[in-house]
């Protein structure tokens, strides 16, 4: 690791806890006088509400200085709402590496170490020469030409296709199996530890959740697709998986994670200003971008993961269903997204056969094709586990403490899905 990345790394763990953004729902007007405003987003803006530990029966809220102003400098409460006699001996870092070991013991490493240990060996000059040298050449496309009359040289030539029309992979025969099997052999190796959330100090499931759910209203603030949402979640439990994270840097994990799915995804992302803005400026521009640089360290620049929107996708265009059932499917899988437990068990192409099955039932009565079981080799029996998990959740959407995606699935683009009631038992076949 150079100097700069070690420097950058080790002033991320000595950051001070920042505090919590306002109450959810909130939409405030930007002050005139403020500068860097985004036009579009002068009006409101969407802001995250406070993270809550419901397991410890008392609300504990991200942010305090604003709260504590009005103390005394002797009494006013550090990040873990605790008074200053009380604060630990050791301030505890913003970030830890935490790597599984054999016998399933956790140990942390400094992030400068954890990030030395995975840098690749240098190559030698000779090598890279060598792998330049001997690739081979690139064979001859056969693509018809059609040459407009009057031009003489090879140069005035237009390429016109054969077929203008748009053709989705995956509904070419001789794709789609090789297309299939690369993301479920790709699932596997990005997916997150199902039981990452045990080894967090400061973070539980409640505040996990109340994240995800922000990130829903920003992808619709932003009219992100939603292949950006499952991207982001993704990132988020890959990188939890491997960092123990305080609840005050929370949200900057979960902004950085959007800021690269809309990256990686959208045609147009938002500005790092745009993500600095619906945070309500609880962190800083130079924040998200080393957050977003750790956070690509962590994955190994690996952003290129399967989601449950990109099965679902390869389901439809197998054997079809109706608009409905789609947009019904596509909502359990975004509700799947909210609780870690115990869905992150499960891989995608899974959680998305259950929410097809889940929603075919509930529209028509069907099930699982035959088709369908033949091209993922799931049998209705394998998956009954992920059906009834996701069951439950669809009959206790509506009693959900996060409503951001049953709103999201009232509006009429989706078939207002979500007022859908669900099956009170399942009679699958």
């Amino acid at each position: 690791m150079s100097a700069a990345n070690r420097s950058a790394a080790s002033e991320l763990q000595n950051q001070e806890n920042m505090p919590s953004s306002r109450l959810r729902g909130a939409i405030k007007a930007r002050p005139a006088a403020s500068e860097n405003l985004p036009p579009k987003q002068a009006a409101n803006r969407t802001v995250l509400g406070a993270l809550q530990n419901h397991q410890r029966n008392k609300t504990q809220s991200l942010r305090g200085a604003k709260q504590d102003s009005a103390l005394p400098s002797s009494c006013k409460a550090d990040d873990y709402g605790k008074s200053v006699l009380e604060k630990p001996p050791v301030k505890q870092p913003a970030f830890q590496i935490h790597m599984d070991e054999p016998d399933g013991a956790c140990t942390k490493k400094t992030v400068s170490e954890a990030l030395r240990a995975r840098a690749p060996a240098p190559r030698s000059p000779v090598a890279v020469h060598n792998a330049l040298t001997c690739r081979q050449p690139l064979a001859a496309l056969d693509v018809p030409l059609v040459v407009e009359a009057g031009f003489d040289s090879p140069m005035d030539m237009s390429l016109v296709e054969v077929d203008d029309k748009q053709v989705n992979v995956n509904e070419v025969p001789e794709y789609a199996a090789e297309i299939h099997l690369y993301l479920r052999e790709m699932e596997v190796k990005t997916r997150p530890k199902a039981g990452y959330m045990k080894k967090q100090p400061d973070i539980t499931n409640s505040m996990r959740a109340i994240l995800v759910d922000w990130l829903v209203e920003v992808g619709e603030e932003y009219k992100l697709h939603n292949e950006t949402l499952y991207l982001a979640v993704n990132y988020i439990d890959r990188f939890l998986s491997s960092m123990s994270v305080l609840r005050g840097k929370l949200q900057l994990v979960g902004t950085a994670a959007m800021l690269l799915a809309a990256k990686f995804e959208e045609i147009y992302p938002p500005e790092v200003a745009e993500f600095v803005y619906i945070t309500d400026d609880t962190y800083t521009k130079k924040q998200v971008l080393r957050m977003e640089h750790l956070v690509l360290k962590v994955l190994s620049f690996d952003l290129a993961a399967p989601t449950i929107n990109q099965f679902l996708t390869q389901y439809f265009c197998h054997h079809g269903v109706n608009k409905q059932v789609e947009s019904l499917a596509m909502y359990l899988g975004e509700l799947s997204l909210i609780d870690s437990d115990p869905f992150l068990k499960y891989l995608p192409s899974q959680t998305a056969a259950a929410a097809y099955i889940l929603a075919n039932h509930a529209v028509t009565g069907g099930s699982w094709p035959k088709s369908l079981a033949e091209m993922t080799g799931y049998m209705l029996v394998d998956l009954m586990p992920c059906i009834e998990d996701l069951h439950k959740m669809f009959l206790s959407a509506a009693q959900h403490a996060q409503q951001s995606v049953r709103e999201k699935y009232k509006a009429s683009r989706y078939s207002e899905v979500s007022t859908i009631a669900a099956p009170s038992k399942l009679l699958l076949k």
